[in-house]
């Protein structure tokens, strides 16, 4: 063979190398293939990431648990907000993002892993409107939600199937919610949102009698992306209403070693079935899907946000969000607030003053 074919061998060898590979982590190789037709691609965190682009939704790492926030013309809406412990990530990134109120918040049902971080959201920000199936439930973690919805949210609205709501140029639709069932979990508001020709599926912790009662009622269910519900449990994401969905990519919320089994084998399999691209959050971290309208691009592994640096130019605060009042972070007051009820924050004093807080008359920050 001439120098000048091996040379052409080693690249075309090197292409097909480089072709095969994943943005995730080193995912099992049945979860690897990429599918020629499809129209994602990836891109660093930097690149992907900016307020600048038209839309894009970013599937936060909050372990076992659920949170989204949507992007959109300028315009903000958060899908869940993981559970309590997560109050202090979902500020950081609304934060980072530099948001000063939600056109929508979305608590999908009941269970703290979904609605118990949204009141540290709402310690900071506002919005103009909160969805949930239910308007009482008997947990301190829905009361607390409940409560800062009726404070900066406008109170709990529960909505109908069918009802459409604006975001920047895309279009939200409520495809059902409360299902017929015994189980909390179908009682998960399913939503999409439509932004050009892409689609993003929404389900909460929606299982089979859900599923069922959606095709059943001949709700348009096709999405590009699809968030699996119930963290890949077995009795989600059914055959049937995958096939409605026919989604190219599928987004699993769950936590590294989780006691449930989280994505199961099952849930794993008819996705791998059906050829759809699977990223998870416990192999990935923070997920963000952008789109330019037609197609879709993927940015998994992106850079975490540490809450816990100090940028430079401002204080760091400890925020107590049942108390309202603010401490320096070496005040013996701060040390005692509980977990559930600890923020921190770099905005000025003046700001929180403005948000509605008071300072520690301790330590006087």
């Amino acid at each position: 063979m001439t120098k000048r074919k091996s040379h052409i061998l080693l690249l075309f060898l090197l292409f097909m190398l480089i072709a095969t590979t994943t943005s995730c982590l080193d995912l099992p190789v049945s979860f690897d293939s990429m599918r020629e037709e499809s129209a994602i691609t990836n891109s660093s965190y930097e690149e992907t990431i900016t307020d600048n682009g038209e839309f894009w939704i970013t599937y936060i790492d909050v372990g076992q648990a659920d949170a989204a926030l949507v992007y959109c013309d300028g315009h903000y809406m958060l899908i869940d907000g993981g559970n309590k412990e997560d109050s202090n990530r979902i500020y950081s990134i609304l934060e980072r993002h530099g948001v000063e109120s939600l056109d929508i918040v979305v608590g999908t049902h009941a269970h703290e892993d979904h609605i118990g971080g949204i009141p540290g959201a709402f310690a900071f920000i506002t919005a103009d409107l909160t969805l949930c199936p239910v308007t009482t439930y008997d947990s301190n973690a829905f009361q607390d939600f409940a409560q800062a919805a009726q404070d900066k949210g406008g109170g709990i609205t529960v909505p109908s199937a069918g009802d459409t709501f604006t975001l920047g140029s895309a279009s939200v639709t409520i495809l059902g919610l409360n299902f017929e069932s015994e189980e909390l979990n179908d009682t998960s508001i399913v939503l999409r949102i439509d932004y050009g020709e892409t689609s993003f599926l929404f389900t909460g912790d929606a299982e089979r009698a859900a599923e069922t009662a959606l095709l059943e009622s001949g709700a348009d269910l096709a999405a590009t992306v699809l968030k699996i519900g119930h963290h890949g449990a077995a009795a989600s994401t059914t055959y049937p209403f995958l096939r409605a969905v026919s989604p190219q990519i599928a987004i699993i919320s769950v936590g590294a070693d989780n006691s449930y089994g989280h994505p199961t084998e099952e849930a794993l399999s008819r996705l791998m079935d059906a050829d759809v691209e699977i990223y998870r959050t416990d192999l990935c971290g923070d997920i963000t899907v952008t789109s330019d309208g037609i197609s879709v691009t993927v940015t998994a592994g992106g850079e975490q946000i540490d809450s816990d640096s100090e940028p430079s130019n401002t204080p760091l605060y400890i925020l107590n969000i049942n108390t309202h009042v603010f401490h320096n972070p070496t005040c013996e007051s701060a040390e005692q607030i509980l977990p559930q009820n600890r923020i921190e924050s770099h905005s000025s004093r003046d700001e929180l003053m403005e948000q509605g807080y008071r300072p520690c008359g301790a330590c006087n920050p």
